[in-house]
């Protein structure tokens, strides 16, 4: 007996040394930042340090992408496993979505941006005038960035977002010593899991009290947005989405463009279907399904009626045309032509749903003037 539990022991130890050397045990037991809604993010705070991981940055990525977030100098136990190493808070650092332009205002931290990819995209008046006194470079297209401009800015960490699990060019910059962070908040499925991802800013520059009290005021207004509908009278009919070739693309009934509606209380008629991407169905099952839907929603980037009709015959059989109840983000752009709903509205999503409440049900928000959607001309 005694010698069956010697060998007990001897194995425990020899399992727990196993598991310490691969990285698959944490040394200490850190703070986990609450995070409600977003799924693909998690922030354990330590003493000296943080662990942020990012478990889906892309459709279909089974890895999930660890970093340790610290000051320069800081001890990290030797037995954690993780993809890269930060120096925090970022001083210099390259963005390559607008939808992490609102963050890092929100945050104060938009001067830390030294390099963007399409810097037309970005209409965010702080950001704007850093451009224009020529403080962020230009850095190309997202799918192939200028490596040699962004490797002179000698940033402390990229931020990326990317399609999918092999990018070369992010290779060649980590390869270069230079952090590449992932970030998936377009790939969260609900409104508020998009912005929450406020937080992972917030870890970068050590402002992570400042971004949960914003990120609960957002999510304060949403849900108080969200439980006034509860005195609506009704439900109407909702389409989104436009052609393509004759091809009609919508979001499919597990989008969170999807949830919005469903939120303002009204009938998505394609909220049934699964997936939270982007669905493609003919015109003739569009008429057919569709046709007498009491409203329509983001039709690509019209803003008149005019516009409609010249584009396709179709779109005059909707009712929604008939009924001037067709409603559009594309109008809203900043001074250089970048759409402001694909910037700022993942971050406020709030905004969103009182605009989409206004519309479907104007006697509830009755002097609320919408900032995304707006009436086709």
């Amino acid at each position: 007996m005694k010698k069956f539990l010697i060998l007990l022991v001897l194995v425990s130890i020899s399992c727990k040394e196993k598991n310490t050397e691969h990285g698959t045990r944490t040394a200490v037991e850190g703070d986990t930042i609450s995070m409600d809604y977003a799924k693909g993010c998690a922030i354990i705070k330590h003493e000296n340090f943080k662990i942020l991981k990012v478990s889906n940055p892309y459709p279909g990525s089974k890895e999930t992408h660890t970093y340790i977030l610290s000051e320069n100098g800081a001890k990290i136990p030797n037995n954690i496993n993780y993809n890269q190493k930060v120096n925090t808070p970022l001083k210099k650092m390259v963005a390559t979505s607008t939808t992490h332009i609102p963050m890092l205002d929100m945050l104060g931290a938009s001067n830390s941006v030294v390099g963007f990819p399409h810097l037309d995209y970005i209409s965010s008046p702080i950001m704007r005038d850093r451009i224009n006194n020529n403080k962020v470079a230009e850095l190309g297209e997202n799918e192939n960035l200028n490596t040699e401009v962004l490797l002179s800015l000698q940033p402390d960490a990229v931020v990326g977002f990317t399609m999918q699990e092999n990018n070369k060019v992010y290779e060649h910059i980590s390869q270069s010593n230079i952090p590449v962070i992932y970030n998936g908040d377009w790939n969260e499925e609900s409104p508020l899991g998009k912005a929450e991802w406020l937080k992972f800013f917030g870890a970068l520059y050590n402002k992570e009290e400042l971004a949960g009290e914003i990120f609960d005021s957002i999510a304060k207004s949403y849900n108080e947005t969200k439980e006034l509908t509860i005195n609506a009278i009704d439900s109407p009919t909702v389409i989104a989405g436009a052609l393509y070739k004759d091809i009609w693309n919508l979001p499919k009934g597990d989008s969170w463009a999807a949830q919005f509606i469903e939120d303002a209380h009204a009938d998505y008629i394609y909220k049934n279907t699964k997936g939270s991407g982007s669905l493609s169905v003919s015109i003739e099952e569009i008429l057919d399904k569709a046709q007498d839907a009491d409203f329509w929603i983001g039709p690509d980037e019209f803003t008149s009626y005019k516009q409609l009709e010249e584009a396709s015959k179709h779109y005059t059989q909707m009712s929604a045309f008939h009924g001037k109840n067709i409603f559009s983000y594309g109008g809203v752009k900043g001074d250089t032509g970048g759409l402001l709903y694909f910037e700022l509205a993942p971050s406020r999503p709030d905004i969103v749903l009182k605009d989409l409440v206004h519309i479907f049900h104007p006697y509830l928000l009755p002097k609320y003037e919408p900032h995304f959607y707006k009436p086709l001309q």
